[in-house]
């Protein structure tokens, strides 16, 4: 039987001892605190975690980490195509839920949750309280707004549901401490050194960077309103010539700092590597989402961590971003899109 939404939200009481302020990244820190306490998974999803251990692989004026977290086995193997996900129960839906399992509500529309299978020292999943598809364009004004609310402590991320998203038939963000991805301390040396300027104007600024291994692009601005036209910009010319009905294949990471929001997105040509297909010591589980993007890249097997070289996470990055030529096009296009945008 369906638990009442007022039964999975927790409470103010509940949460008392363990939040310091008021706002929604405090208290998602105390909702954390909280179920350690009482939700025997997610408390042995944090011993796993202080058992991490991290490579770091220097680039020119970057670094990629590969974690070794046996933790994350699940997510990393699986099943992602339509007859297995019209199979299983959907594990975000209020439904299933583990009976300890307690959220915070976010304006009656989506539920913050404690992840059990964390790579971040905090992690959470943000899921939305009805069972609809995971798809960003009609979702990223929610995406915006939990990038504020939680962005003094957390960075806000998407996976799209052909290229990460574990449950691509639910909608669903996740967040995790904002200072434990490198492309966060790198931004603003990167952008200096690699990155190429779309557009400029006094609220909206667009950086392309084609040589940090991930071709992406980069929005900042104060204005919410001015940033979904932009990513609306955007998504329309990674849809173009794509597959009908389909999202484009992308990963988003949202930042909120003094005012002001960075949104990185990812589009994307494949969702794994070849060497994750492979057998025997070819083999590789590293599944590349926003996370890998974002410059650690988690691999649950320890024979896996200990054999990744540079040259595999080169050849993995290669594979799963755009191709050079493809990234042109989308620079050229978006650009001129921009340009009128901010006229």
């Amino acid at each position: 039987m369906a638990r009442p939404l007022d039964q999975i939200a927790i409470s103010e009481t509940e949460l008392a001892p363990f939040v310091n302020g008021n706002t929604q990244a405090g208290k998602a820190h105390a909702l954390l605190e909280q179920q350690k306490g009482v939700w025997e998974l997610l408390r042995n999803g944090y011993d796993t975690l202080r058992t991490v251990r991290t490579r770091a692989f220097e680039f020119d004026g970057f670094q990629i980490k590969v974690q070794f977290n046996p933790g994350r086995l699940t997510s990393t193997v699986a099943k992602v195509d339509a007859a297995s996900i019209k199979v299983r129960k959907c594990f975000l839906c209020t439904e299933n839920l583990p009976p300890a399992q307690r959220g915070i509500p976010c304006d009656g529309e989506y539920l913050v949750l404690c992840n059990p299978f964390p790579i971040f020292p905090e992690h959470f999943t943000i899921s939305s309280v009805r069972h609809t598809p995971q798809l960003i364009r009609d979702s990223f004004a929610a995406l915006l707004q939990l990038t504020r609310d939680l962005g003094s402590r957390y960075t806000v991320f998407y996976n799209g549901p052909r290229c990460g998203a574990s449950a691509p038939d639910h909608l669903h963000f996740q967040a995790g401490n904002r200072s434990h991805l490198p492309i966060d301390a790198e931004y603003d040396l990167v952008k200096e050194k690699l990155g190429s300027r779309l557009v400029r104007s006094g609220v909206l600024r667009a950086y392309a960077f084609e040589d940090y291994l991930r071709r992406h692009v980069a929005f900042e601005s104060p204005d919410a309103t001015l940033l979904q036209r932009a990513f609306g910009a955007l998504y329309e010319v990674l849809q173009d010539g794509g597959p009908a009905g389909e999202e484009p294949m992308m990963n988003i990471l949202g930042f909120y700092t003094n005012g002001e929001w960075r949104i990185h997105v990812f589009p994307r040509a494949k969702h794994r590597p070849a060497f994750y297909f492979k057998e025997g010591d070819e083999k590789l589980l590293i599944s590349p989402a926003a996370v890998e993007l974002g410059g650690i890249c988690t691999t649950p097997r320890e024979q896996d961590f200990e054999r990744v070289t540079r040259e595999h996470i080169m050849e993995m990055y290669y594979e799963v971003c755009v191709s050079a030529d493809k990234f042109a096009g989308i620079k050229t296009r978006l650009a001129s899109k921009l340009a009128a945008l901010v006229a």
